[in-house]
Parts: structure tokens; C-alpha cells; sequence
């Protein structure tokens, strides 16, 4: 039996609320059980240097934890004048995983920015923010789309992330703290709407699994990224 009494291919309740953030050109409060994100989409009619005149745009993010997030309070990374090593790779996968399904020629000469803030951590932090952001994303270049149409949708693709484990011998999706941080195997799966795979993250944790036990988990996710999808859709009126 799992902590929360979950079957072992059950979803936490997701929750999407779009335009959360009164000031952000997108934005997606994004809900995985008790694992909240606060993610916003900031687009700038700019681009890095490194990026201009290459006629197409750019999509990146960054990530960060609340000081209180977590049971304990954790010091900003701000005060320490450098961010963490965890922080530098979940934020590059996030950023990874939406420029995967971003047709960057027709986003044009343009920057958008997601700010994925972890409000409160229960597991799958890394998940539920890349999850919201295409959300925040989406809602971002609609509101270019009001304005300036784009020739062809830049986001024509979903992309969404799940996290899978083995839990006492069990493969089982979507942990929370309780399993994560016993599981013996760890993994964190991001898929697009059409299937096809954008990232796997699998680590041994407590014993090493086998080439089946990885398919079993793949499954489960792609049960889950489903339902993250059709929230999604709801989220954003598709």
C-alpha cells in the first residue's frame, strides 16, 4: 500500500489555474497533490547576444524554491550569492524540455522567460513546473497571436512530465515525498502529446532495475502525461 493510498498507477489530483499572476504574459499555478509551482511566462521583444540575427527566438527558464517550501527552511539562493548544482539541471531541463516542442523560427526574434516557483515541495517539483510552463507558454503566444499572428504556431505540440519509481518493489507513478525519498528506483519522464520522448531520467537509488522494470515505469508515465495533457487542454481552452 502506498503512503497516500494510491493504487500504484494513480495520479495525484492535478490542478491547473491559468492567468494566476495579474502581470505575466502567461501564467500557470500548477498543482500536483500538495506540490504547488507559481510558474510565469515574460516575453521580451529581445534576444540574448549569442542569438541575434539568427532570425528565430528563444525559450529558457529558471527555478527556484521557496525558503519554507520544504519542512525545514532552506536559505535563498540568492543569500549565498550562487545557485545550487540541483537548481542549474532542473532548470536547464525545464528549459530543455519546452524549447523541444517550440518551433523557434516562428516564435521570431523574441525571448520568453518561464519563472517556475516551487510555492510548497511534496515530490515532483521538477515535473509539475515543466507541466505548468507549457501552460504559462501557451498563454504567453496567444497573447502575441492577439496582437502580431504568428504564420505558423509556434506550440503546436504539448509536452508535459511525470515522475515514476519503484516503491517497496513496486513500479508506481507519480510520487510524493514519502515514496521519493525511499524509492529504490527514481525516474523522471518527459513526453510530448504526439508520444515521442523528450527526456528519461532513471537513477538506482537503493538497488539496480531491470531493462522491463524501465518499461514498466515508461508506461506508467505515459498513463499519467495523458492526464497532465488533458489538463492542459482545460487549462487553456484547447
Amino acid at each position: 500500500m502506498r503512503p497516500s493510498g494510491r493504487s500504484p498507477d494513480k495520479m495525484r489530483e492535478i490542478e491547473m489555474i491559468p492567468g494566476f499572476s495579474a502581470h505575466a504574459e502567461g501564467s500557470c499555478l500548477v498543482k500536483f497533490g500538495q506540490t504547488h509551482v507559481l510558474v510565469t511566462a515574460s516575453v521580451e521583444e529581445k534576444l540574448p547576444p549569442w542569438m541575434r540575427g539568427k532570425g528565430e527566438g528563444w525559450v529558457t527558464a529558471e527555478y527556484g524554491m521557496l525558503p519554507r517550501a520544504t519542512h525545514t527552511r532552506g536559505s535563498r539562493e540568492a543569500a549565498k550569492g550562487k545557485q545550487s548544482g540541483r537548481t542549474q539541471e532542473i532548470q536547464r531541463l525545464i528549459g530543455r524540455s519546452l524549447r523541444a516542442v517550440t518551433d523557434l523560427k516562428a516564435l521570431g526574434e523574441r525571448q520568453i522567460t518561464l519563472d517556475c516557483d516551487v510555492l510548497q515541495a511534496d515530490g515532483g517539483t521538477r515535473t509539475a513546473a515543466i507541466s505548468g510552463a507549457w501552460v504559462a507558454l501557451r498563454l504567453a503566444l496567444d497573447k502575441i497571436h492577439a496582437g502580431t499572428p504568428f504564420a505558423v504556431d509556434p506550440l503546436a505540440v504539448q509536452v508535459a512530465a511525470v515522475s515514476c519509481g519503484v516503491y517497496e518493489g513496486t513500479p508506481v507513478l507519480d510520487l510524493d515525498y514519502p515514496e521519493d525519498s525511499v524509492a529504490h528506483t527514481d525516474g523522471n519522464f518527459v513526453l510530448t502529446s504526439k508520444g515521442a520522448l523528450v527526456e528519461v531520467q532513471a537513477t538506482a537509488e537503493g538497488d539496480v532495475f531491470e531493462e522491463e522494470t524501465l518499461l514498466r515505469l515508461l508506461r506508467l508515465a505515459r498513463m499519467g502525461c495523458d492526464e497532465i495533457f488533458a489538463a492542459q487542454r482545460v487549462a487553456t481552452g484547447r
